[in-house]
């Protein structure tokens, strides 16, 4: 089966488009409404099975015996059903990365990605975060105004990979702005995604000539003995799952922290830390809201729900976590969806969340009397099915001089 049954005269609920950014619970209440497992429309004339129950969603990730990683299964997609220029499919085509295999090659891969991140300075990203952030502030501080996302939230990763990556610095412009092309929801992304794994490229190769301390050179040189391909879509991998949802966690847990009036009043009494309002965010606005996309091997059942196979199965990460059949947990437990579960479990949890946390600790302690433009309504969300970021986020705040920030290198790696 390659496309939905009949459903209600609703019709086949939509996780793309105006309508979904608007209104998103709106769409999983009505996807709940078919069982754990719902179908829906994810891109024009595109479909894919939606798991929106949070004990379902576990069941699936922890059982990679039944559901694969890898879309080469997709029949709608071998049959020519899916549009060539769908825009899903840079997200969920096969690529020979972590991301997309299973069993001993997906092993070999998780090695290399585990042992290269694990590799990096904590400290050392903490200060990179800090100084990129800063970079960033400098830019605004003086006008009294700014968008937490264009100015702030979606620049922070970029710059800090860049630099974990090994960019010299003529490079890091470039690999700033292919990474906001590969990002936005418009015709440019596909002109993004090639620029950046050119990028790529040519970072692999100055790398093999000049190794040096970087994700690339100990990625290329790891002992899992990556292709250059490999290599290529293993970086691509992780700063696409990097970028994205580091940015939208960093401006769903400064928007918690400047509406929510508990929350804000904690923090300047000093007892809140950024990482309790940065779980809730992650609860609350899981930043990847439907990924993590498998592939049942044969027909089977998910929670009584029939899944018949070769089909896309995503996981809801925000409506599992925001499923109402969950007991309330508390926003100090981790048992959310938002870095997914089971062998494709997020391996940079630790990065992600140093980068997070200093970036947002940093913009409070220089701006710490920004205000939201309008606290009246939640930002508006970019459109897609794949992520819950918005699209802007406007504060204000009095101008303040240059002379306060600490004397900061522009951000950016070293050859």
């Amino acid at each position: 089966m390659t496309t939905p049954p009949p459903l209600t005269a609703s019709g086949c609920p939509m996780l793309h488009g105006a309508a979904f950014a608007a209104r998103p619970d709106a769409v999983y209440e009505q996807l709940r409404s078919q069982g754990p497992v719902g179908w829906a429309e994810i891109a024009p004339n595109v479909y894919a099975l939606i798991v929106t129950q949070h004990r379902a969603a576990v069941t699936l990730l922890n059982d990679p015996q039944t559901y694969s990683k890898d879309s080469r299964l997709w029949a709608a997609l071998n049959s020519g059903q899916v549009p060539q220029d769908s825009p899903v499919l840079g997200m969920m085509s096969w690529r020979p990365s972590v991301l997309y295999t299973d069993g001993d090659e997906h092993a070999r891969l998780r090695w290399a990605m585990d042992d290269c991140i694990a590799r990096i300075d904590p400290h050392q990203l903490r200060e990179i975060t800090r100084r990129s952030a800063l970079t960033l502030i400098a830019r605004v501080i003086g006008a009294g105004r700014a968008d937490l996302m264009s100015d702030f939230a979606d620049v922070v990763p970029m710059l800090v990979f860049a630099e974990l990556l090994g960019c010299p610095p003529e490079m890091t412009s470039r690999m700033v702005t292919a990474c906001q092309d590969l990002i936005s929801a418009g015709p440019e992304a596909a002109r993004g995604a090639e620029d950046f794994a050119g990028l790529l490229f040519e970072l692999i190769q100055m790398r093999r000539q000049r190794p040096g301390q970087d994700l690339t050179s100990w990625m290329i040189n790891h002992a899992a003995k990556l292709s250059d391909e490999e290599a290529l879509n293993q970086l691509f991998c992780a700063v696409g799952a990097g970028v994205i949802p580091v940015a939208a966690c960093t401006a769903w847990t400064l928007h918690l922290l400047l509406r929510d009036d508990a929350y804000a009043g904690s923090l300047a009494a000093g007892t809140l830390t950024v990482r309790r309002a940065l779980e809730k965010a992650l609860w609350e606005r899981a930043p990847m809201a439907n990924f993590s996309v498998h592939f049942a091997r044969h027909d089977t059942q998910l929670q009584g729900a029939p899944v018949p196979g070769h089909v896309p199965v995503l996981i809801s990460h925000a409506a599992a976590n925001t499923d109402p059949s969950l007991p309330h947990l508390g926003y100090d437990s981790r048992a959310h969806l938002a870095w997914s579960a089971g062998p494709h479990r997020c391996p940079a949890i630790s990065q992600a969340t140093t980068i997070v946390q200093t970036a947002v600790e940093t913009i409070l302690d220089q701006l710490w009397d920004m205000a939201l433009s309008d606290e009246s309504a939640d930002p508006p969300l970019r459109h897609g099915p794949f992520h819950q970021c918005p699209q802007s986020m406007p504060v204000s705040f009095p101008p303040k001089s240059h002379d306060r920030l600490p004397a900061t290198a522009l951000a950016g790696g070293s050859s």
